[in-house]
């Protein structure tokens, strides 16, 4: 698992972070991904959480976001991988009310403990539906 951010040892949690880290580039087009680490600080984990649902709502709407996984590998360290079928699709979402969430800086200072990374990926290979 890709580790996000982490402040230099001198510096405090409770100083203000970006909110957000994008890396990875948009490369050619065809199927796009991104994969978003999130760590909650301690204590606001139910708030990551409901920040996750707050995101799937949006993508409900977004007609080319595809398959979307919000998930959890410990206490306060949460994950999204969600795919488009192109550069096109992805930027929409970006442009739409998940990207908002992320772009509201008092938010996620006030629950991430580091700017969530967000990982630009192309799709190699997939299938699409499971159990196939």
């Amino acid at each position: 698992m890709p580790e996000p951010e982490r402040p230099s040892p001198e510096r405090h949690s409770d100083v203000a972070h970006r909110g957000v880290l994008v890396t990875g580039e948009n490369g050619e087009d065809g199927p796009k991904a991104f994969y978003i680490h999130i760590e909650a600080r301690p204590g606001k984990e139910a708030e990551v959480e409901r920040m996750l649902r707050d995101i799937y709502g949006c993508v409900l709407d977004e007609p080319a976001t595809g398959p979307w996984f919000g998930v959890r590998y410990s206490a306060t360290t949460f994950g999204i991988f969600e795919a488009f079928p192109n550069i096109a699709g992805r930027d929409a979402h970006v442009a739409g009310g998940g990207g908002d969430i992320f772009r509201d800086k008092d938010r996620m200072n006030a629950i991430l403990a580091y700017p969530a990374h967000v990982y630009r990926l192309d799709v190699l290979l997939n299938k699409m539906t499971a159990g196939k």
